[in-house]
């Protein structure tokens, strides 16, 4: 892991993005989004390569369980690494620092929702402290490669509170 650098995504990052890690559209609308101050989209990089990203969702939650709830609380969204670089902790260091710039944002908590059958990410969470909130799951939005069209999960919500690391 001692090369692997995480760094905000660059509009001239998109195409090797995009050759890494396929997805166009959502590399696309999430630099847009960045672009606007509306998100931040980290990417970790081994040497001159992505190898994984996660998107900090920072404006109003698009799923109204969530703007009930957990108004204002931002949302990890879209963790994804690449699979010739799964489990050595590349994922663990992306949310690691998505929450550590989420606290110098002066967010108390942050929240992610993973589809209901992915046992794996949501054990990933759970380690890093993240706890079901409270409440029925979520129909979530995802943004669907090609045509545009937007498909719908059933998802876990998780809660972690960002507490001042000593």
């Amino acid at each position: 892991m001692g090369d692997l650098h995480i760094r905000r995504a660059r509009p001239a990052d998109l195409d090797i993005l995009v050759g890494e890690l396929g997805q166009r559209r959502f590399f696309e609308d999430r630099l847009s989004r960045q672009n606007e101050h509306l998100g931040m989209l980290l990417t970790a990089w081994r040497g001159d390569r992505p190898i994984g990203v996660v998107y900090l969702w920072l404006e109003d939650a698009e799923e109204a369980e969530l703007l009930r709830h957990l108004p204002g609380t931002p949302i990890l969204n879209h963790l994804e690494v690449h699979p010739d670089h799964r489990g050595v902790g590349t994922g663990t260091k992306l949310i690691e620092e998505a929450e550590r710039r989420l606290r110098m944002l002066g967010f108390d908590k942050v929240a992610l929702a993973v589809e209901k059958t992915n046992s794996g990410a949501a054990r990933l969470y759970e380690r890093l402290g993240y706890e079901d909130w409270p409440h029925p799951m979520v129909r979530c939005l995802t943004l669907a490669d090609g045509n545009g069209d937007r498909a719908v999960e059933i998802c876990r919500v998780m809660v972690k509170a960002l507490l001042p690391k000593n």
